[in-house]
């Protein structure tokens, strides 16, 4: 597995900061970045954003809060990340 590193949050303090990554065999983004506090994992999980799909959050998800600072950061990842799908044949 090999990571591209894209940003970090520029108002880091040095330490646990929103950061960005392509991963390069499968052009998924990886994200690090500040879990929601129960509030919002309350509304996320409750709502039915898709008519049909299950409420709630499943055990082995997150939900995650990024700066809105970071908005150009995460464009940058997407696009990093189409340009590695388009160099591959069998992205997911």
């Amino acid at each position: 597995m090999t990571l591209r590193f894209v940003g970090i949050d520029p108002n880091t303090g040095g330490e646990g900061s929103p950061t960005v990554w392509v991963e390069e065999e499968s052009a998924d983004l990886v994200l690090q970045g500040e879990e929601a506090d129960v509030l919002l994992k309350a509304l996320v999980g409750s709502t039915e954003w898709v008519a049909g799909h299950r409420t709630g959050i499943p055990p082995h998800e997150r939900v995650i809060r990024f700066p809105f600072r970071m908005v150009q950061i995460l464009r940058e990842a997407c696009d990093a990340a189409e340009r590695t799908a388009a160099g591959h044949r069998d992205v997911r």
